[in-house]
């Protein structure tokens, strides 16, 4: 069947006695089916017209949403489906007969556009979906300003209505018995306009999308990010607010003293940690006892895992449930006591928590993801990065993604958290060992880098994570970019450890917290308690803990070892 001849089918029902048959016959079976199956909920009904012209306007989760949404109108439906779906004859037909009729998305097609006009203008319902296309997982997506032209041309009231649920009724071929809730929201009217600028069609658009978003919240569906509350204004944390602000959302940038925070009004800029780049104007620095975290979306911790137990305990409890939390920390926060290192308490990973594990246990935050791959902050800002987000709650992913994207950053989602959270801690303590061993050529840098990172692989295995987060941007990416940056604090601390300094000494040098200093001695308590054999890893430890000499380390890093099992003559 023809797109044409779909168009013109379509044109027609209204004298098409087949056409309504087979609607009718078809929202008899699926309407109970819908209401036991899935224990379908609509709410919102007594807003939608018995008759006159009408637009609905939905967000678009799944296959399924046609269907639903057309019973929440006591009345016959039309809607744009794309032009793949009418490819076989059969399903052409049927679907055509239940008010669909193609469209070629993204093209700005005229002839659909015309037919939805045509069934307006006699008094039918026509269902739009803004998006353009299935939006999942995650919040809502970006409207397009389709559905602003139509209700400017045809003066036809606009219905906003959300749709929840539908995307988890299919797995595979079958159809689960998944709740499914609708929402509409009172009748929007625009006046009628014969040839609206692209301009206003996206303005009036922008109106009917948060009405939309609006039936989603109340639904439970997950709220957009607005809102950014950043824990920290070092170098990263200055740098995400400056993207995410870039990005559209409004963000509160936390500095640790009043002074610091008043510096960076008045210039506009944070020179210690981020010189030559603004401020954007929707960036708010603010003492971080001043952050109105109970209005963020989105909760950023940029500090280092040493400080976030100082950091939650000063602001863990003002982070709301809605909220998500972004963790920047590439460590282990230490246990409580040297008690509870030796001894960890049940359910604690050996040598300290994941920092998404500690955030997860002392916030109230619905869920918490972290941030890998390689990102030195104003190379990210003037370049670009691409970046992991590793998050069991793909939606929160999604939803990050999708901000840090329009900032102009390149960024991948996981669910391997473990294995993301240690990759990056893996990058930092051999980055550390191999300009600590250069001393001794690149040989034994390169034998020290690769030792470490690959028995903190073998941990992050032990503890459930997946090697391919190593060999990715969360670890052989970032190890590249951290050896290859002028700043870089870790490599500078092994060589500051190489030339003599002791290891406490050395972020007084920097400036700054080299944050390999403090986790190397917790990954290697983990390897030990976890029996995961680790003599680089372990050899690096007591070089930074003083025990031995840096040049007597590097020297068993490239020593001949003895075959496994073989006994000293």
């Amino acid at each position: 069947m023809t797109r044409d001849v779909c168009l013109n089918r379509v044109d027609r029902r209204g004298i098409n006695p087949l056409a309504y048959f087979v609607y009718w016959i078809t929202r008899a079976l699926f309407q109970p089916f819908f209401l036991i199956w899935f224990r379908m909920a609509r709410i919102g009904r007594e807003h939608i017209p018995a008759q006159g012209p009408l637009i609905l306007a939905a967000n678009h989760r799944s296959f399924l949403d046609p269907f639903v949404i057309g019973t929440m109108a006591r009345r016959p439906v039309y809607y744009m489906a794309k032009r793949e779906l009418f490819s076989h004859r059969l399903a052409a037909w049927y679907l055509n007969n239940l008010g669909a009729f193609p469209i070629d998305r993204g093209t700005g097609d005229g002839d659909s556009m015309a037919t939805a006009r045509a069934i307006l203008e006699r008094g039918d319902c026509v269902v739009v979906f803004p998006e353009g296309t299935r939006t999942r997982p995650g919040g809502l997506g970006a409207p397009r300003r389709g559905v602003g032209r139509l209700a400017l041309e045809t003066g036809a009231p606009v219905v906003p209505i959300a749709v929840i649920g539908t995307q988890d009724v299919r797995r595979g071929w079958r159809i689960r018995p998944h709740k499914v809730r609708l929402r509409a929201g009172r009748p929007l009217t625009f006046p009628r306009v014969e040839k609206p600028s692209p301009q206003l069609a996206a303005a009036v658009t922008e109106r009917i999308w948060p009405c939309v978003a609006l039936q989603w919240e109340w639904l439970g569906g997950t709220p957009p990010l607005r809102r950014v509350a950043v824990v920290g204004a070092g170098s990263w944390g200055s740098a995400l607010a400056v993207a995410l602000a870039r990005a559209g959302l409004q963000v509160e940038l936390g500095c640790r003293t009043q002074a610091q925070a008043q510096r960076l009004e008045a210039t506009r800029s944070n020179d210690d940690y981020l010189p030559g780049v603004a401020l954007p104007a929707r960036v708010v620095p603010l003492v971080c006892e001043a952050l109105d975290l109970a209005a963020a979306d989105l909760v950023v911790l940029a500090v280092p895992s040493r400080e976030l137990p100082a950091a939650l305990a000063a602001h863990g409890a003002r982070i709301p449930r809605r909220a998500g939390v972004l963790v920047l920390a590439k460590g282990l926060v230490a246990p409580a006591s040297p008690a509870a290192a030796q001894v960890p308490a049940i359910g604690r990973p050996a040598g300290g928590q994941s920092p998404t594990e500690y955030v997860a246990a002392h916030t109230a935050a619905g869920t918490v993801a972290c941030l890998g791959g390689p990102g030195h902050a104003a190379d990210a800002l003037a370049n670009g990065a691409s970046l992991v987000v590793a998050t069991r709650d793909a939606a929160f992913g999604h939803q990050v993604r999708a901000a840090l994207r329009t900032a102009g950053l390149d960024v991948e989602v996981h669910a391997d958290v473990t294995g993301v959270e240690l990759a990056g801690a893996a990058k930092n303590a051999a980055a550390l060992a191999a300009a600590a061993a250069a001393v001794r050529g690149p040989n034994a840098a390169g034998a020290a880098a690769g030792k470490v990172f690959a028995e903190v692989g073998a941990l992050a295995v032990h503890r459930g994570g997946r090697l391919a987060s190593f060999t990715g941007l969360a670890g052989a990416g970032d190890l590249v970019a951290t050896l290859l940056a002028d700043g870089s604090r870790n490599r500078r601390a092994g060589e500051l450890l190489a030339g003599g300094l002791p290891a406490h000494r050395v972020g007084d040098e920097l400036g700054q917290e080299a944050e390999a200093l403090h986790t190397v001695g917790l990954l290697a308590a983990a390897a030990r308690e976890a029996g995961v054999r680790a003599p680089a890893l372990d050899g690096l430890a007591r070089m930074v803990d003083g025990e031995v000499e840096p040049e007597r380390w590097v020297a068993t890093v490239t020593a001949p070892r003895a075959p496994r099992g073989a006994r000293a003559a």
